[in-house]
């Protein structure tokens, strides 16, 4: 058992549900002093936390994929941490994790649930440690397996990603160009296009601020159709692109970050929906959890691919706990540049 000094923690929880776009007075940050450790639990100290927009879908009192969030409960996200203490003879101190923690300085678990340990070999070759809450992470799997098992991808396809500067989507789009796809992304402001085409290889980058009809501005760059739609973005999205699928192409429904902040009742509706049946168009969400035994084998792809250059990522970092709620709200603004994480210590020595 190691020796834990810290007595005392801070994290954030939700002040009140959310209605539309989140705000920072939505969350309040608490200080709580840290458990006596029970057998077969751990403490770990948080390097980096992730903000996640999908976290937005349990914040107003509803029910998502996962239950609805209360006030008062602690913000989910995920972890980089290093333990400090442990009484879980698999977890001993020094070993620097990646796993579900929050918006939270430490992380007490009892080693179950989303929990890896990060290998070392991959931070000698050169691998980041925020990679493991990215690309290497939900976001990067959300990518492999959306592409690979519901968008059943192969070589010669064009593929379109929306929110392409996201980490789900410039992965995505990434891991279509490995496949010998044609790669479209559409994205927002010029300084995430030039990243897309120059640093990921994109073939063509659409910016949705500058066109005055993006439906056509698509339709133009996939002069041959959408074989596989990835979209990230929501309803309005997936309605432009149906009438652009090919016959038998699949739509990856991902996330819905434009429609994260609009009532249900309200949201805007699928219209373009006889192309489900005219060109046998098949629509698919997922879950990426659902994947999780196959995690390691593509976070060993995928490593190498980010050791070796061939796989490029974009980190943003904000610093210090007290920035969480910021850096969270700016991702429904449309201010984030890649994977957006929160440093609260630095890297282990």
């Amino acid at each position: 058992m190691g020796g834990c000094l810290t007595t005392m923690t801070r994290r954030w929880v939700l002040a009140r549900h959310v209605d539309g776009a989140p705000t920072p007075q939505d969350f309040r940050l608490e200080t709580a002093e840290l458990p006596d450790l029970a057998e077969g639990q751990f403490i770990a100290r948080t390097i980096l936390a992730s903000v996640d927009p999908g976290m937005r879908s349990r914040l107003s009192g509803g029910d998502s994929y996962a239950g609805a969030m209360r006030i008062g409960e602690g913000i989910d996200g995920f972890a980089v941490a290093q333990v400090t203490d442990s009484r879980n003879p698999g977890f001993a101190v020094g070993d620097v994790i990646a796993a579900g923690g929050g918006w939270r300085e430490h992380v007490v678990s009892d080693g179950r649930g989303f929990i890896q340990k990060i290998p070392a070999e991959w931070t000698a070759r050169g691998v980041p440690l925020g990679a493991w809450i990215g690309v290497l992470g939900v976001p990067g799997m959300t990518a492999w397996f959306g592409l690979n098992r519901v968008g059943q991808a192969k070589e010669g396809e064009t593929l379109l990603v929306t929110s392409a500067a996201g980490p789900v989507g410039a992965t995505a789009g990434q891991l279509g160009k490995a496949l010998g796809m044609r790669v479209v992304g559409v994205a927002g402001g010029p300084r995430k296009c030039a990243w897309l085409k120059d640093k990921a290889g994109f073939d063509a980058v659409i910016d949705y601020k500058a066109e005055p009809d993006l439906t056509a501005a698509i339709a133009a760059a996939c002069p041959k159709g959408v074989d596989v739609l990835f979209d990230n973005v929501g309803n309005e999205s997936l309605d432009r692109v149906l009438p652009l699928m090919r016959l038998r192409g699949r739509v990856v429904v991902s996330g819905q970050v434009a429609d994260y902040n609009i009532d249900p009742a309200s949201r805007y509706g699928l219209k373009n929906t006889a192309v489900f049946i005219t060109h046998r168009v098949r629509m698919e969400g997922l879950v990426v959890f659902d994947d999780l035994r196959q995690f390691p084998q593509a976070q060993s792809v995928m490593a190498g691919r980010i050791a070796d250059g061939s796989l490029k990522i974009a980190i943003e970092e904000f610093d210090g706990v007290e920035t969480f709620p910021e850096a969270f709200c700016g991702l429904f603004r449309g201010e984030n540049f890649g994977r957006r994480l929160v440093r609260l210590a630095p890297d282990p020595s």
